[in-house]
């Protein structure tokens, strides 16, 4: 339970940070919908990825920091990306949702799925992860 709260909190942080760059590349620059969202999703994954490493679950950290940051943009980044630009064109596109409550859905839909991959693959220990293959 504490782990999920931890998670929560980050995820807290990373929902702002895709929201920012969200509305920055939606409305400032005027790039597509869907484009600006794989941008904004991918800054949220990689500020995730610092702070759940660093505190979510810190006491798991090894030598492998790019292979970390390897599995998690492969795993809970594709799954982010993808799951979110799926959610964006239904809501956004097909529904004519609002763009910001349409992300705010999209990221729910994405957060357990993130949260055990994250728990049982990108953050696992070494000595697990390898007897699990």
């Amino acid at each position: 339970m504490r782990r999920w709260l931890k998670f929560n909190v980050v995820g807290a942080m990373g929902i702002v940070v895709q929201l920012t760059v969200l509305v920055l590349f939606r409305s400032g620059l005027g790039l597509n919908y869907l484009l600006a969202t794989a941008a904004a999703v991918e800054a949220a994954v990689l500020h995730n990825f610092f702070w759940h490493e660093g505190f979510t679950w810190a006491e798991r950290k090894s030598g492998e920091r790019l292979a970390r940051l390897v599995r998690f943009n492969l795993s809970c980044g594709a799954a982010s990306i993808l799951g979110n630009m799926a959610m964006m064109k239904l809501l956004a596109g097909w529904l004519r949702l609002n763009y910001i409550p349409a992300s705010l859905l999209s990221i729910a839909a994405c957060s357990l799925l993130n949260f055990f991959v994250s728990d049982q693959w990108v953050f696992q220990p070494p000595v697990a992860r390898r007897q699990s293959l």
